[in-house]
């Protein structure tokens, strides 16, 4: 019984720990700020953009600059934005437009804050499918509109469709890359047959400079042997001729040291 009692005990004080550190997450301050961030976004920043889901309103929109939107918003609708976010925010409400129709109610809004932002997120039904509203102000006295954004919501069709789109993507690829790889290695096999008939090309070609080199070689042998021949008989006719000038019968007397050429 004592241990019930103590277990009891335990469980009590961890949910009222739990209940103060939620209570405490907000100051009264805090929570004020939140609670007029998500009234601007569902009765006021919402329906406006929702104006300027129409092509036509978007593009007479975008003529204005930054300052412009600053200016004219804050005159009219007494409220604080940043210019070039709600020029992205009426892109993003109009592109989704065209997915989910018409805006024709909400079905509640969440909260979350931190140091800086406050984010209202707001539950959008459309004509064709819903969408949630995420709309983004500055965590200050201001709460400027920092950013706005409509992101349809998928059906489980268009989930199975994605899913199964990616499936096939993968898949593809897979086999893609399989094939590729049966391919280089089937490469293996002829890369040998590609050298060995690049070789046999090539031999004939070493053949036939190694006959060059041998006929080039017999042909200066043969001009050698035709040079000495010759001069052995231009030796001969000169000693012969000594000899006839000089009326010597043999030309055994005479020795050629040298021939020069004139």
């Amino acid at each position: 019984m004592k241990k019930l009692i103590a277990i009891l005990c335990t469980i009590t004080c961890l949910l009222g720990l739990t209940a103060c550190g939620s209570g405490e997450e907000l100051s009264e301050y805090g929570q004020y700020k939140a609670n007029n961030a998500q009234q601007l976004a569902d009765q006021m920043v919402l329906n406006l953009f929702a104006q300027y889901m129409d092509d036509a309103a978007a593009e007479s929109f975008s003529e204005y600059t930054a300052e412009e939107i600053e200016y004219m918003l804050n005159m009219q609708y007494n409220i604080q934005v940043d210019g070039n976010a709600f020029k992205s925010g009426i892109e993003s409400f109009r592109s989704a437009g065209e997915s989910m129709g018409a805006l024709t109610g909400t079905n509640g809004s969440t909260v979350t804050v931190d140091d800086s932002e406050i984010v209202v997120e707001v539950e959008v039904t459309g004509e064709k499918k819903n969408a949630t509203a995420e709309i983004i102000f500055s965590n200050d006295m201001f709460l400027t509109l920092k950013s706005a954004a409509l992101n349809p919501s998928s059906t489980a069709g268009e989930l199975m469709a994605n899913a199964g789109l990616n499936t096939l993507i993968g898949m593809g690829t897979v086999f893609a890359v399989l094939i590729l790889i049966s391919m280089i290695i089937s490469a293996f096999r002829v890369i040998p047959k590609i050298q060995e008939s690049m070789a046999k090309k090539k031999a004939p070609a070493a053949e036939s400079s190694g006959v060059d080199n041998a006929v080039t070689q017999i042909v200066e042998q043969e001009t050698i042997g035709e040079e000495e021949t010759d001069d052995c008989e231009l030796v001969a006719v000169i000693a012969a001729a000594i000899a006839a000038s000089q009326g010597a019968v043999t030309t055994d007397g005479f020795v050629v040291r040298s021939i020069r050429r004139r």
